[in-house]
């Protein structure tokens, strides 16, 4: 049930009426107004007014301004007299219900929604314009944007970064940058993936695997040069050299393996228990039993349930106790 607004304040002159209609606070955007020729409604939830005229005004020259919390109506009379009141004598609900009816018809529904701006300051004529119909508008044209970031080296959003450390990072990439392209001239006709160590490393695994260990071991002496740091890579290599008989060889890589290969933890157990078995095999190939038997037995610390490494270490001790014994007789 709308609350019906009766505070208004209303002027006339001859040819003019100026009703003064406070909004109460509500959103000027809320107003609906209504006005035909002998009917004035404004209505703003949740607060009604409307005014059945005294006498009959020219709606299409009338205006209305909208703003500071209020409405101002200019009504322009159509015979240049003085009203008596602003509202024709009150009737029944029904006579009211009927003569409502009746404009609205002749009107032809002319409803307008106010306007006004954000902070109604500017004022507006709210008769200026006749009814329109509300239509749906035309569909956007299509379009595309054109979006370019800034290239970065780390896949984590800048928020998230470590600016400092990822300037460290790259400056040091682009020393080692440097100092391959003057170091090793070679590697000016391979292709930019063949200069990574981790690829290196996978290309010669394929090579070990075909049983071409000189090639293998020339991949990974290029890949050790890129980046020394790499244990695996001098444990692969100590293999190759074993397969070619170059026992020396497979000792220091070994022992470079497992200097690499620090501290000691799980994720490495692995790795360090191979370097062991390498390093030890190359000593026993060198008639170097003793030093061979070392290795094994700190393999076995590792991994004391490998078999294999269990029975290469018994034959070990088995062949220094022949030897003990030859010696003594």
């Amino acid at each position: 049930m709308p609350v019906r607004v009766s505070e208004f304040t209303w002027q006339q002159t001859p040819a003019e009426v100026f009703l003064s209609l406070p909004l109460r606070g509500v959103c000027v955007r809320d107003a609906d107004v209504f006005c035909g020729e002998s009917y004035l409604k404004v209505n703003f939830p949740p607060f009604l007014f409307e005014v059945f005229l005294y006498a009959p005004i020219d709606d299409g020259s009338s205006r209305a301004k909208i703003g500071n919390d209020m409405i101002l109506f200019t009504l322009c009379k159509k015979e240049p007299v003085m009203w008596e009141t602003l509202s024709m004598p009150s009737g029944t609900g029904e006579s009211k219900r009927g003569h409502r009816s009746k404009i609205c018809c002749q009107a032809g529904g002319s409803e307008i929604r106010t306007r006004c701006d954000d902070e109604g300051r500017n004022w507006e004529n709210i008769f200026s314009e006749k009814v329109k119909e509300d239509g749906i508008p035309a569909p956007r044209s299509a379009g595309s944007i054109h979006i370019s970031f800034t290239p970065r080296a780390f896949p984590t959003a800048l928020r998230e970064s470590q600016l400092a450390e990822e300037e460290e990072w790259l400056h040091k990439q682009a020393e080692a940058r440097r100092a391959m392209s003057t170091d090793l001239p070679e590697f000016c006709d391979l292709k930019e993936e063949e200069k990574n160590p981790d690829w290196l490393k996978e290309k010669g695994n394929k090579l070990f695997a075909t049983g071409n260990y000189l090639a293998a071991v020339d991949a990974y002496n290029l890949a050790i040069r890129l980046n020394r740091k790499i244990p695996l890579l001098y444990l692969n290599r100590a293999a190759c050299h074993l397969k070619l008989r170059n026992l020396h060889k497979a000792i220091e890589d070994s022992s470079k393996a497992l200097e690499l290969l620090t501290p000691p933890v799980s994720d490495n157990a692995s790795a360090r228990m191979k370097a062991h078995v390498r390093r030890g095999t190359a000593f026993c190939q060198l008639e170097l039993y003793v030093e061979g038997l070392q290795d094994y037995e700190a393999a076995l610390k590792i991994n004391p349930a490998n078999a294999f490494v269990q029975k290469d270490a018994e034959k070990i001790r088995t062949i220094i106790q022949g030897t003990a014994l030859k010696s003594h007789d």
